[in-house]
């Protein structure tokens, strides 16, 4: 029975990867995301996550970030370190996708009319927006983390480390949380916490080039003050 099983899985998945990768190329994303809904359901796009070949992987991570849920979130972050770079970052952008619409459609309303205010620099307006979606949906992660977000552009990092917190309460997995903590936690002079808030957001998601090379800079700094060399400026949040 597994030798003629094998052959149809492979055929599937043949046709998986050249049917989504075809729509890919049309850029057709309504006609990729009626194709997802009718053929390929969240646990198969599962299995193909976990496939040897990368281009079924990649187009697996692309898929979920328009049909995924949060039962796809660890695989995701499995992918995060994935040995190749367009796999990692197509799981990443599912991550972001599926953390947005996790919630009720009133939190999810709220949270795009935020991120219009925050995009355009109206900080205030913004942080309205995203108290609202929390409002309405008070365990909706990403409108914490997107009102941490306004917070720190708006400097008011005690604020925005609160959020940070709520974030990771709900979903510890959330490497822009704590990436964000760190950031706060620079310009409030803490580099121990920045440091310890980096170096989990790189467990988290490997590939965050910018927070390396600020854990990198922090490191340094800490090492010429145990050497008694104080006079290094904070380094700039990534």
């Amino acid at each position: 029975m597994r030798n003629e099983e094998q052959p149809g899985r492979v055929l599937m998945t043949r046709w998986f990867t050249r049917r989504i990768h075809f729509l890919l190329q049309r850029g057709d994303w309504t006609a990729l995301e009626e194709e997802l809904q009718c053929n390929w359901p969240v646990p198969l796009l599962l299995n193909f996550l976990a496939h040897g070949r990368s281009e079924v992987r990649e187009m697996a991570a692309i898929s979920l970030m328009l049909t995924g849920d949060s039962t796809a979130i660890p695989s995701l972050v499995e992918r995060l370190g994935d040995p190749e770079a367009k796999v990692a970052q197509a799981a990443d952008h599912a991550l972001w996708a599926i953390w947005c619409r996790h919630s009720s459609g009133a939190g999810q309303g709220y949270l795009k009319c935020g991120a219009y205010h925050l995009k355009h620099g109206n900080f205030c307006a913004a942080i309205e927006k995203f108290t609202l979606a929390i409002a309405a949906d008070p365990e909706f992660p990403e409108a914490y983390n997107q009102r941490s977000i306004a917070y720190y552009l708006a400097e008011r990092y005690v604020d925005s480390i609160h959020d940070c917190l709520q974030v990771l309460e709900r979903l510890p997995v959330h490497f822009g949380a704590m990436a964000g903590m760190g950031h706060c936690y620079v310009h409030l002079g803490d580099l121990t916490a920045a440091r310890d808030c980096y170096r989990h957001a790189l467990r988290i998601h490997p590939r965050l080039d910018d927070v390396a090379a600020a854990l990198a800079q922090i490191d340094q700094i800490l090492q010429r003050r145990r050497g008694c060399d104080t006079s290094s400026p904070a380094p700039q949040a990534a």
